[in-house]
């Protein structure tokens, strides 16, 4: 099953971050993503102007709602920042690589 085709899980606590060869593992997986200090998912996503820029955060926002896993979202004219990490743990889970690849099928 693909990362896309998974569903996030809510993170209790309790669970270490993701170590180095799992961060890896699963970058490989999303295109485009950067793994920031084994804490965090980044990526910009680039559009033709800010209407189209401000449709993908909306859509973005509510798939973050259906999988209840909220990334941070920065809305500029052209771009769309996304950073992505479970504040619980303040690290990663298998649940941001899920959300990533989750914002990678939506129409841009």
């Amino acid at each position: 099953m693909s990362l896309a085709e998974k569903q996030c899980v809510p993170c209790r606590g309790g669970v270490p971050p993701l170590a180095a060869k799992e961060l890896e593992t699963l970058a490989s997986q999303v295109s485009g993503w950067t793994v920031s200090n084994g804490h965090h998912l980044e990526k910009t996503y680039k559009f033709p102007d800010f209407l189209t820029a401000l449709a993908f955060v909306n859509r973005a926002g509510a798939v973050a709602e259906e999988q209840g896993h909220h990334p941070e979202l920065g809305l500029g004219w052209g771009h769309v920042d996304v950073r992505i990490w479970t504040h619980k743990i303040d690290g990663l889970t298998e649940s941001d690589f899920i959300l990533a690849a989750k914002l990678d099928r939506l129409p841009l």
